[in-house]
């Protein structure tokens, strides 16, 4: 990341200012980038230079490059509205991008004593825990870990195992409808693990939300965390 003088080296900093122009819309999806020659004069730098900083988007997947033609936009960031219903397929599909959710882990364990107090339970109460990635157009976007009352929601393991979609889990656990009761954005850094599933630097920014869920009657059936990729979603807030 950073030379002993512990300055940004160049290319990275190419990185990051173009990784800037796609998050603030500068280029679309399929867009070409302007040609090496344009980027070394932009930043008065040889073009090797302009290379490297053009590689570590390619391996981020946010960048695609043709032999001959130049490097092309391969994603701009998501639009994901944060409100009281939250629906994660709902809200890709409203972007016009493709859903798509991969279950990383299920396990049920006893709820720390920080989780039991967020779902209403007793610590030591049983949850199931639910750990995945989601996906939008191919690209990772999140990593999702969401828990859930065991006692509440009978099955509810099960129900995840066979639905890719957590509103319809919860359809099969008996819960018909849910909205979002409480919303915490923090500014993290990637760990190692984030960032292997996200297909980022470790150290990489991250926006985490920690949220609560609650069905009709008032009573929590959902204490999710979501790490998302800090360049490649842009949170929205519904009123």
């Amino acid at each position: 990341m950073h030379d002993k003088s512990g300055k940004t080296p160049i290319w990275r900093a190419i990185a990051d200012a173009l990784r800037s122009d796609l998050a603030e819309g500068r280029y679309g999806a399929g867009d070409k980038l302007p040609t090496e020659a344009a980027l070394a004069d932009r930043f008065g730098v040889n073009r090797h230079t302009v290379r490297h900083g053009i590689s570590s988007l390619v391996k981020e997947g946010l960048v695609r490059t043709r032999r001959g033609a130049g490097a092309f936009v391969a994603a701009t960031p998501t639009d994901y509205p944060i409100g009281q219903r939250v629906r994660f397929h709902e809200n890709l599909i409203a972007a016009g991008r493709r859903p798509e959710k991969r279950v990383l882990a299920l396990d049920e364990r006893s709820a720390t004593q920080g989780e039991a107090a967020a779902l209403q339970m007793t610590a030591g109460d049983l949850v199931c825990v639910y750990h995945g990635l989601s996906l939008s157009d191919g690209q990772p976007i999140a990593v999702v870990e969401s828990l859930f009352p065991s006692s509440r929601l009978p099955g509810m393991k099960a129900a995840l195992r066979d639905n890719s979609s957590v509103t319809d889990a919860l359809k099969v656990a008996g819960v018909v409808d849910y909205t979002r009761a409480s919303t915490r954005l923090t500014a993290v850094r990637a760990t190692a693990t984030h960032a292997l599933h996200l297909q980022v630097a470790e150290g990489d920014p991250l926006l985490r939300s920690t949220s609560v869920n609650i069905d009709d009657r008032g009573w929590p059936v959902e204490y999710g965390r979501t790490w998302f990729a800090g360049d490649r979603v842009t949170l929205t807030l519904e009123t």
